[in-house]
């Protein structure tokens, strides 16, 4: 079986026998409304199962007709042992490409995924508080260019104009499609407003790119979570409300927190804050899928990480370098006012040939 799909049926087969557990737990078997949700994902599971066992039982038989190929028998034999493998062998092709079309398929539907985006200030003080809200503004004007709708969900502002952290929802076709790749740290070699002598500095911030899940994806327990509500604040610490309308969640199991204040209503704050808090589990649960399964090969592309430099921004010189596609651009000028598809086709473009 080829090296990838290999891969696809191990990540397969892991969660094939994990639902296989969870659903003759008690807990579960007691909740029609989970059960039903697993046993629906079981299913879709199974049936993709059943290809793959058929596949690697197809290659089995192959491997043992190359055998007798080597020995010495009658001709008529390995003439009809030829023929039984030629026959197995179109087999093998139609059921790898009904669980390529089937992979392709899922492909397209996750490309119709809701994203969350956060940006986060890293190294760089003040100034990378600025890059963060530089990187918001290039975000949504990319998304209003593509027609996409963008939803504020919750912000830190600095006294400069500038966010510690920003976190917003873009829905629309495509959009976790072509905006998956800029997940890490993204770098910026500038003159700051704050420096008299000129010099350039660099400074970092870093994206987070989480396709919103399903309720299958995740489930949360109520039993598994706090909840706090308190005054919304805004820089400094002023109060900017005189209702307890910000809501504070803490994930108990993981220790995850997400804090929302920026909407009048407390239920919204929530919701908005749920919202997060499931993106963020889904993150970690593919976080340790992806550490269980190390031995699998991890993608230049597919999956950029966290702590990965991805892509630097020079102002001085007004390029731009994307590390993984190894490619510079001398017009960062449009990047920042919401060209990203100078870099972004270029990305899949690369993660199409690997």
């Amino acid at each position: 079986m080829e090296k990838t799909l290999q891969e696809k049926f191990d990540i397969l087969e892991k969660r094939y026998q994990q639902l296989q557990e969870i659903i003759l737990n008690n807990d579960i078997l007691a909740d029609p409304l989970r059960l039903s949700q697993y046993a629906k994902e079981f299913d879709s599971i199974k049936d993709k199962r059943e290809l793959f066992l058929k596949l690697i039982d197809l290659e089995k038989q192959m491997n043992e007709l190359e055998l007798i190929f080597n020995e010495k028998h009658e001709p008529e034999f390995i003439t009809l042992a030829k023929e039984e493998y030629e026959n197995l062998k179109k087999i093998y092709r139609e059921t790898e490409e009904k669980i390529c079309l089937i992979l392709k398929q899922e492909s397209q539907k996750d490309s119709a995924k809701d994203i969350i985006m956060e940006i986060r200030a890293g190294t760089g003080g003040l100034e990378a508080s600025l890059f963060v809200n530089d990187l918001y503004r290039m975000y949504t004007k990319y998304a209003n260019y593509k027609n996409w709708k963008v939803e504020f969900i919750s912000a830190h502002p600095t006294s400069l104009g500038g966010f510690k952290e920003v976190i917003f929802g873009i829905s629309g076709r495509d959009a976790w499609q072509r905006l998956k790749f800029e997940s890490g740290v993204h770098r910026v070699q500038r003159i700051p407003e704050t420096e008299a002598g000129g010099r350039v500095h660099t400074s970092t911030a870093t994206v987070a790119v989480l396709p919103e899940p399903t309720d299958v994806e995740v489930t949360i327990e109520a039993k598994d979570l706090r909840i706090d509500v308190f005054r919304s604040s805004g820089p400094g610490g002023q109060s900017v409300n005189t209702t307890d309308s910000a809501v504070r969640i803490t994930h108990l199991p993981t220790g995850i927190i997400v804090t929302c204040q920026d909407e009048r209503s407390q239920l919204k704050n929530k919701n908005k804050a749920m919202r997060v808090l499931r993106a963020r589990l889904l993150e970690l649960k593919k976080d340790q899928q992806q550490e269980e399964l190390s031995q699998t090969r991890k993608s230049q592309i597919g999956r950029a990480q966290r702590s990965e430099k991805i892509r630097t921004y020079n102002f001085p010189d007004r390029r731009v370098t994307d590390h993984r596609a190894g490619i510079t651009i001398h017009r960062l000028e449009e990047i920042m006012e919401g060209n990203l598809d100078l870099l972004i086709d270029e990305l899949l473009k690369k993660e199409e040939n690997e």
